[in-house]
Parts: structure tokens; C-alpha cells; sequence
């Protein structure tokens, strides 16, 4: 068997190394590749086909919220993604897994849990902390996850930059496409996710910006 393709995203150097110390253990015949910011790893992605496992830092230069992973998974579906994080909140720790991650691993976790994580993952199946799955209730995001996951890469930037506040003039200057290609994006856009203006879309997307779950209002 071919070594595993593993990428490690974060921006701090000092945990970027004790993680891959630890990856040395759990997987010693893996090829490492370390990113310090989302537009790296989204390069490392696209240039190893082969990559299978990333381990992405949920606050990271370029992305806000799960902004980041609902990206990665939107370019790369196939990908198994373990976020990593100082948060310790299991609201956060299990919205993560609704849009799209394998596994939520604190950072203070030894290399004992973090091998009980890769296995997990690898088999199939998510982890998370003890604990961390029983407590709380359901919020909508896993059907907010399933509605972006059908939108095309191109889309799901559009759909960026509409919760951005762009025009569709500036998106087309920016993506250098033209006009018109942006107003069929957002046509399809809005269909996909079931609202009716660009407003609602923009909205919504704000919700994976977000580490919790907006609250209920009414």
C-alpha cells in the first residue's frame, strides 16, 4: 500500500510542528505536507490528487467560521477532514461535523486520542470527544450543508461575495467572467438553496461564518 497523502493547515507554527510529531506516531509511513493559511491548502489539494486526510485548524487566515471546510469539501469531496481547534465547546464541536468534518480534535488532545481519531475517521465513522456528542440540540446546519454541497465551486465563491456585499458587476470584475454568467450563477444559486433574492442567500451563508448556531428568533 502507497503512504497516505496527509495535509496539516494551520498557522501556528508551534502546534504545526507538535502536530506533525504527533502524525509521525499515528501514522509513521504518511507524506506530511503543512499549510499556514486556507489558500495553501487549497493549492496542496488541488496539486496531490492523492491527498486524503487533512487536519485544518478552525481559525485560519482566509477563512471565517466553517467557511473554510465547507470550501475545501465543496472543491474536494472525498476528502477526510479532522478540524483542530483551542475551542472546546461542544456546540461548535459537533456543528463542525454538520458541515462536513470527519472529526473535531481539541488541541490539548495527547497523541493517544489523536491516533483514536484517525482510526475512527479512517474506518468511516466520526469522533468526537466524550461527551461532546450527547450534549445540546440539533441545529439546522446539516440541511444548510446539504443545500451548499450542491452547488459547483464557482457558485459557492459567488456565493461568497454576494454575503460579501458584492455587486454583480464587482463579481464579475473580480472572477473576470462576465455579467451576465453572474446572474445565471446566482440563478442557480438561489434554486439551490431555496430562497428568493440575494438577500436570503447572502444570509445564509453568513451562518457558516459563524462558530455557533444562530438562535432562534420569534
Amino acid at each position: 500500500m502507497d503512504p497516505m497523502r496527509v495535509a496539516i493547515a494551520d498557522d501556528h507554527p508551534l502546534f504545526r510542528s507538535a502536530l506533525l510529531q504527533a502524525l509521525k506516531q499515528c501514522l509513521p509511513h504518511s507524506q506530511l505536507h503543512e499549510n499556514d493559511s486556507l489558500a495553501q491548502l487549497l493549492d496542496c489539494a488541488g496539486q496531490y490528487d492523492d491527498l486524503e486526510l487533512v487536519f485544518l485548524d478552525l481559525h485560519m487566515p482566509g477563512s471565517e467560521g466553517f467557511s473554510g471546510l465547507v470550501q475545501l469539501l465543496n472543491s474536494y469531496p472525498d476528502l477526510v477532514v479532522i478540524m483542530v481547534s483551542s475551542e472546546d465547546d461542544p456546540a461548535i464541536m459537533r456543528r463542525a461535523l454538520s458541515f462536513g468534518a470527519s472529526a473535531f480534535v481539541p488541541k490539548s488532545a495527547d497523541v493517544k486520542t489523536m491516533a483514536s481519531a484517525i482510526d475512527t475517521v479512517l474506518n468511516g465513522d466520526s469522533w468526537l470527544p466524550e461527551g461532546a456528542a450527547q450534549q445540546g440540540e440539533p441545529d439546522q446546519s446539516d440541511t444548510l450543508a446539504s443545500q451548499l454541497a450542491r452547488l459547483t465551486p464557482q457558485q459557492l465563491k459567488v456565493l461568497s461575495m454576494i454575503a460579501d456585499g458584492q455587486l454583480n458587476k464587482q463579481i464579475a470584475y473580480d472572477l473576470s467572467i462576465q455579467e451576465t454568467t453572474v446572474k445565471q450563477h446566482v440563478s442557480a444559486i438561489l434554486g439551490k438553496l431555496g430562497v428568493n433574492n440575494r438577500t436570503q442567500a447572502g444570509l445564509l451563508y453568513q451562518q457558516v461564518r459563524q462558530y455557533q448556531s444562530p438562535q432562534p428568533t420569534g
